[in-house]
């Protein structure tokens, strides 16, 4: 190769260096963009990918804490339905027992209510056996008499003891409430209309209730 051909080459090659070198330059820079690109698309399906996951395994858990919740509260209940029914099976049995000590009580009072009337009866009855023997040992009239008045006035005193007592009837006005009539009679005067004007038997009150009505005759 001729001196000048060599000299053309050179000048060639020195001519196109920086232009080989800028097309080095823009073949890189097109390369790392081309790289950077391919990254970030990679990074933005890595980051759709793993988003929707998220929320999934946040529903998997939040069931799982529900049904723990869930199972706690299933327990206290069982716990407090377990207590109520133990309290409910004292309160019967504790009634249970009230019931039959009560009709116990009732029973007794029953069997052993009269006991102290008829203690205090009985003195009654040995003044009448007295007044009976008197009778047959005596003719005085008026001791017999005096002995029956006397036993009379025990027994009045025995009823209003155990608050019985008679009920009135001497110019009382017709009550239902206390006395019966057997029949009407004309009245002999116009302030008896309406008003009692005689009793064939008497009637008694146990406290504020009768016992037995007093048969009356009523005017008209």
């Amino acid at each position: 190769m001729s001196k000048k051909n060599k000299r053309k080459m050179e000048e060639n090659t020195e001519k196109k260096a920086p232009e080989m070198e800028q097309e080095v330059q823009n073949e890189v820079k097109a390369e790392a963009d081309a790289e950077t690109k391919a990254t970030e698309e990679s990074v933005s399906e890595e980051t759709a990918t793993e988003e929707p996951t998220a929320p999934a395994a946040e529903e998997s858990a939040t069931p799982a804490d529900s049904q723990a919740n869930l199972a706690q509260e299933v327990e206290t209940l069982t716990a407090r339905v377990a207590e109520l029914e133990d309290k409910n099976l004292r309160m019967m049995a504790e009634f249970d027992n009230y019931r039959r000590r009560t009709n116990k009580e009732k029973l007794d009072l029953m069997k052993t209510a009269g006991e102290g009337i008829f203690r205090d009866i009985l003195p009654l009855i040995d003044d009448f056996e007295r007044a009976k023997a008197a009778m047959q040992q005596t003719d005085d009239i008026n001791s017999i008499r005096e002995g029956i008045n006397l036993i009379y006035s025990k027994f009045i005193s025995f009823l209003e003891k155990n608050d019985v007592r008679p009920i009135d009837t001497e110019n009382a006005t017709f009550d239902t409430e206390f006395h019966e009539a057997i029949t009407t009679i004309p009245a002999p005067a116009e302030e008896l209309k309406g008003k009692v004007i005689d009793c064939t038997q008497k009637g008694y009150t146990l406290g504020e209730k009768v016992i037995r009505y007093a048969k009356v005759v009523v005017g008209d």
